[in-house]
């Protein structure tokens, strides 16, 4: 059966303090708040530097079992080197610890800047090395570069499946051969709503739906109306029974392979104004993913 993960991006922010978490919270046990109010939560200080295992291993066991986290990839790949060279800075971040999250380990996100064009050549090679199980992450992880010395995590506890997804920002992405390199490898592109600024991409491309809620109107900053969290929740509905929403924002004409049922994640992004985590609750119980779980069921969490 498919299942929806329904969450935030990133735990650490100083306006949540007080409003999302309560006043006297330590900070230490933000993350594990947060992980009892929502299902899922992406990584992000992974895209603007290499973590250490020990933190891994620390988010690991702050969260409760059945959590899932989604990982950000380093933006030095995507964003510093624009795919060129990246086989040993990949070989880095499989070996910088997100493997100790085990079972808790979802989706891997690249996200790529609004300057960065489609080039079917560099695209493809970075989707040919991408490991698709913990064994072949494990495997690319050994050879990581010299400086990841002595601060690697190199084990594993069981080969599992890894999944990948790709967050564009250029209108050259609106692109059938995009598609297709995606269907390809079984990487999913990333629905991205942007209040208009970035491209809206639709299209099937893997057994999963990666979904980045950054504001409906201002990016980053703008909540969600009853109504547009409703119009979320019919989308996820439709891609988790695996089909497609009605007038789909589609790129390709081929249509993808037929599934049951599709994972689909979800993250709110539009956090500077304290939206985020009250906006994935109002999604989680439109869904009817956990009615009962409440903002304040963290035992002494206000100690």
């Amino acid at each position: 059966m498919s299942k929806i993960h329904i969450g935030i991006s990133g735990w650490r922010y100083l306006p949540w303090r007080g409003t999302f978490y309560p006043p006297k919270l330590a900070q230490k046990r933000e993350l594990e708040f947060a992980a009892r109010a929502v299902t899922s939560i992406e990584i992000n200080g992974s895209f603007y530097s290499l973590q250490r295992p020990e933190n891994y291993d620390e988010w690991y066991a702050q969260t409760p079992p059945g959590f899932v986290f989604s990982h950000k990839g380093n933006r030095y790949l995507t964003h510093n080197l624009k795919l060129h060279n990246i086989d040993g800075p990949l070989a880095n971040v499989m070996a910088s610890g997100l493997l100790n999250l085990k079972e808790k380990l979802g989706p891997i996100l690249w996200q790529f800047p609004p300057n960065f064009g489609f080039n079917a050549e560099r695209m493809e090679h970075f989707l040919s090395i991408l490991p698709h199980d913990t064994e072949a992450a494990l495997a690319l992880a050994r050879r990581h570069e010299a400086r990841m010395d002595g601060r690697s995590a190199l084990a594993i506890d069981k080969k599992r499946k890894l999944r990948h997804a790709i967050e564009v920002r250029h209108d050259s992405f609106i692109d059938p051969a995009f598609i297709a390199l995606l269907r390809k490898y079984k990487v999913a592109v990333v629905v991205a709503d942007t209040a208009g600024k970035w491209p809206l991409i639709e299209d099937l491309t893997a057994d999963f739906v990666y979904v980045r809620l950054h504001g409906e109107e201002e990016l980053y900053a703008s909540g969600y109306t009853d109504q547009a969290l409703d119009r979320w929740a019919e989308k996820i509905r439709a891609w988790a029974d695996g089909g497609q929403p009605k007038n789909a924002r589609l790129v390709s004409s081929k249509a993808p392979p037929k599934r049951a049922g599709r994972d689909v994640f979800c993250y709110f992004d539009n956090d500077i104004k304290v939206r985020a985590p009250f906006d994935a609750r109002r999604l989680i119980d439109k869904l009817g993913l956990d009615p009962d779980k409440q903002l304040t069921s963290l035992d002494g969490a206000r100690s």
